[in-house]
């Protein structure tokens, strides 16, 4: 296997996971619009179970695609705490210097 092939291997994985790591996000929107459909409450639960577990699997599988550094970059970007922390300053900044 030559170098080009490796690569278009690499892209294709690539690109599947991170639209699989998108398609996973579009679980909670779901999530949400449960409680508002006429069914039933037990299958209202059963749905939503069913959600989770789905964007669970894909979220995971995705970032199996995409490789451990870009997977932990998109999880951070997802994790709420992360939303508002102020960027840490690199320590050879200039602003650092008196």
């Amino acid at each position: 296997m030559g170098l080009v092939s490796r690569m278009k291997k690499f892209n294709w994985k690539l690109k599947a996971g991170i639209i699989i790591l998108i398609l996973s996000l579009s679980t909670t929107p779901m999530i949400l619009s449960v409680p508002f459909l006429p069914i039933a409450t037990k299958s209202k639960v059963v749905v939503t179970t069913i959600l989770i577990i789905i964007g669970n699997v894909t979220f995971y599988g995705g970032g199996f695609l995409v490789g451990k550094e870009l997977f932990t970059k998109y999880k951070s970007y997802i994790n709420p705490r992360n939303w508002f922390k102020k960027k840490k300053k690199k320590p050879g900044h200039l602003e650092n210097k008196p």
